[in-house]
């Protein structure tokens, strides 16, 4: 990773909103990266890309840039500048130094629970925005009433979503599980709950549309394998040629999200297509590589699914993780069980698993419409009256 470019994030006050600004030097890769995160722009005055500074924005920004470049976020800490200070040099957040040290002994804590380093740098900027929030107030004395407060102020007023305010809680969380010293109750605070947004997904021969559709052999690899084992789009890029077991026509996925090994199985009918593809383009470590041996990336996968998608006349937002969603719900739907499914997506909770339930059609479809029974009771009777009116002298 050391050998990765840099992109350095900070702050700036640029048409009338607070903004994070995408440092780094010219780089196509970057530029191709930065171009599909959605809503970045490009700024000429500011003489670089910018995105709206929220929590979301920032943990999206450590996402897309992940495999590509390591991200400094140092800058994120200070006191964001405002319209009339635009001109002055940038000022740090009005913490005092007791509390730096607090938030820098947090950061250190988080890090030793072996946390990402996004959720790392979004739980401290969390903390330290609540802890500016509450800058005239000792902290031993913040109560769960202050937390409450924070969050009618900030995240309501800036419309957060439900997602970002349940991460911001699990800060808090463990927070006070490093400073015990305040008065907020762990048992009071309560996330609340998550939406249920039922996921996107494509029929059986909607896939293979959009698999046929796609004419270039590497792309139609590389869809073939995220659809058949129900890849995450990281899982893809760092599958390694060494996790490809041909003769047992298994993948294994090493240390994937949640820190999960699994193995899954690759499809019969993927054998062919995966031998084309290693013998005409001869990876040499990972299974899919870029330009001179260089990390996949992910924007290109997006792009060409969606390239591909337009060609097979499927209209509807379709991204890499819809495969995923598409080849667990066409699992339940042929009858293999939950627990299994589970395992195949590396799951660490079922209750992730049994949202399938509720788009899967195999039970769906045993259930008759109240329109159907009405329809076919309405041509019984009259069925029934011919055959009277045909018997009649």
């Amino acid at each position: 990773m050391s050998n990765l470019p840099i992109v350095t994030l900070s702050k700036a006050y640029h048409r009338k909103e607070h903004q994070i600004l995408l440092g780094f030097n010219h780089d196509w890769v970057l530029i191709d990266v930065v171009k599909h995160i959605p809503k970045a722009k490009w700024s000429a005055t500011l003489k670089s890309w910018y995105i709206k500074n929220n929590p979301e924005n920032l943990k999206l920004v450590y996402s897309v840039f992940k495999q590509h470049a390591q991200i400094d976020g140092s800058q994120l800490f200070d006191k964001p500048i405002l319209k009339s200070e635009s001109n002055k040099p940038k000022q740090k957040r009005d913490l005092s130094l007791e509390n730096r040290n607090l938030l820098n002994g947090f950061y250190k804590y988080l890090i030793g629970k072996r946390y990402s380093k996004s959720t790392v740098d979004t739980y401290t900027y969390f903390i330290a925005d609540f802890i500016e929030f509450n800058n005239t107030k000792v902290i031993d004395t913040l109560t769960t009433k202050d937390v409450e407060l924070f969050i009618e102020s900030v995240f309501i007023k800036r419309n957060y979503s439900v997602s970002t305010q349940r991460q911001f809680i699990s800060a808090v969380k463990q927070f006070i599980i490093y400073y015990p010293k305040t008065r907020i109750s762990n048992l009071a605070l309560t996330r609340p709950k998550k939406s249920k947004i039922l996921p996107t997904v494509l029929s059986q021969e909607e896939m293979i549309y959009i698999i046929q559709s796609t004419k270039n052999l590497k792309h139609r690899a590389i869809l073939a394998l995220i659809y058949s084992c129900g890849l995450r789009i990281g899982e893809l890029l760092s599958l390694k040629l060494a996790d490809i077991q041909i003769q047992r026509r298994q993948l294994k996925i090493i240390q994937a999200k949640g820190r999960k090994d699994r193995y899954v199985t690759l499809a019969q009918s993927f054998m062919p297509l995966l031998q084309n593809y290693l013998i005409t383009y001869q990876p040499e470590v990972y299974f899919v590589e870029g330009e001179k041996g260089k990390p996949y990336s992910a924007s290109s996968i997006r792009k060409f699914l969606y390239r591909s998608c337009k060609a097979a006349k499927i209209n509807r937002k379709v991204t890499p993780h819809t495969l995923r969603h598409s080849y667990a719900t066409h699992l339940l739907e042929s009858g293999v069980g939950l627990r299994h499914i589970q395992e195949l997506l590396g799951h660490a909770k079922p209750e992730t698993t049994m949202i399938y339930t509720h788009v899967a059609r195999k039970d769906l479809l045993d259930i008759k419409s109240p329109l159907d029974y009405a329809i076919e009771q309405m041509t019984k009777n009259r069925e029934e009256e011919q055959k009277f009116l045909l018997s009649g002298k």
